[in-house]
């Protein structure tokens, strides 16, 4: 098979997760036991992880731009959990992108170590890289609150004929007039804000949905979050979380038959705890009635390496995109998104939509 010909914009953790990831499983003999851990599929419709190429990279960080990828990935800010360090050499230089609105203010007010150091280069042009690349999917991993850069992105897919898929909750697969250019150019499309393998959005719509599925009442429920990364330090700035909240709100809400009130629901980050690092804490809690009116309650806690967590759903994701094109299939892909992503353009039960990525897969279903 081919190689998946990758780009990001963004690299950050969660894109040194995946490359490190990438690299990791190739290093894996085929008799490997520990080939298929940590993976939903090794083989996807005949493509391994090992055949993601990556071929274009992105940021505005002054200790990334302009250095080879396998340091940049590793520079800071970046703190996720080093597990493959021998990266080869790649033939991949990190150009500057766009700032737009990319770095929150209040991140200035923290230590270099911690924040984003936006470099003074000059932005490349990202259409031109894109097409001298060969680029065939792009990865959106901007921060959170990312709007207009992530437009900015989404323009440069269209104008080249490059997939998205979108990994941060910017609605873009998931709006209609989005969806509507990337179908009438016939571009594949992915998104929006990727779900963790074992993550808290995912744990808490399987709770949800077991609540409702054995008949009992949800009243209310929270999920908070805390963590040490510089997503979490993004975060921090609220003005940046309307859609994260939204995305994250109406993951667990489409699990439920009578959606709650916004009194009674309550998901999102809680705060930033430097030495967390990647580590991500999740405290959940749900209170229902049963049978009788009876009162139950559930309280969990969560704690996952955040970056490496999705980088198992993304490796999965960018081979469903990659089948796609390869059967000329354009626009919103409606399963992979479904299950892969927290605000997909229509919302199922986990168990339908990995039962319909798998029909995808096999060449069942178109979308």
């Amino acid at each position: 098979m081919k190689k998946i010909r990758i780009a990001i914009a963004g690299l950050g953790n969660c894109a040194s997760s995946l490359i490190q990831g990438i690299e990791y499983y190739r290093s894996l003999g085929k008799d490997d036991p520990h080939r298929s851990i940590g993976l939903m599929h090794y083989n996807l419709g005949g493509y391994r992880p090992g055949d993601i190429e990556v071929v274009a990279a992105f940021d505005i960080d002054k200790r990334k731009v302009g250095r080879p990828l396998e340091e940049a990935v590793f520079a800071k800010p970046n703190c996720t959990k080093v597990f493959f360090k021998n990266l080869p050499k790649y033939k991949v230089t990190v150009q500057m992108g766009e700032v737009m609105d990319g770095v929150s203010p209040h991140m200035m007010d923290y230590s270099e170590d911690r924040r984003v150091v936006v470099s003074g280069e000059r932005p490349c042009d990202v259409v031109e890289v894109i097409r001298d690349s060969g680029t065939q999917i792009l990865l959106n991993y901007l921060p959170v609150g990312s709007e207009k850069a992530s437009a900015f992105y989404a323009e440069a897919c269209l104008t080249t004929g490059a997939s998205l898929i979108n990994c941060i909750p910017v609605f873009i697969a998931s709006d209609k007039k989005w969806a509507k250019r990337f179908e009438k150019k016939g571009i594949p499309v992915m998104g929006d804000d990727i779900k963790s393998q074992v993550g808290a959005t995912i744990i808490h719509r399987a709770l949800t949905k077991l609540f409702i599925d054995r008949g009992v009442r949800i009243d209310s429920t929270y999920q908070l979050n805390v963590g040490g990364n510089t997503d979490f330090l993004n975060m921090l700035n609220h003005s940046r979380l309307r859609s994260k909240k939204i995305s994250k709100t109406e993951a667990v809400q489409s699990q439920m038959d009578n959606p709650l009130t916004d009194d009674n629901i309550h998901i999102g980050p809680s705060d930033y705890i430097p030495w967390l690092n990647d580590n991500k804490v999740c405290f959940l809690r749900i209170e229902g009635r049963g049978f009788g009116n009876i009162p139950i309650n559930v309280e969990l806690r969560l704690s996952v390496e955040d970056s490496p967590n999705s980088a198992g759903v993304v490796i999965d994701a960018i081979r469903c995109c990659k089948i796609a094109r390869d059967r000329a299939v354009g626009g919103v892909l409606t399963s992979p998104s479904a299950y892969f992503m927290k605000h997909p353009i229509i919302q199922m039960p986990d168990e339908e939509a990995r039962h319909m990525v798998e029909e995808f897969i096999r060449g069942e279903r178109k979308r």
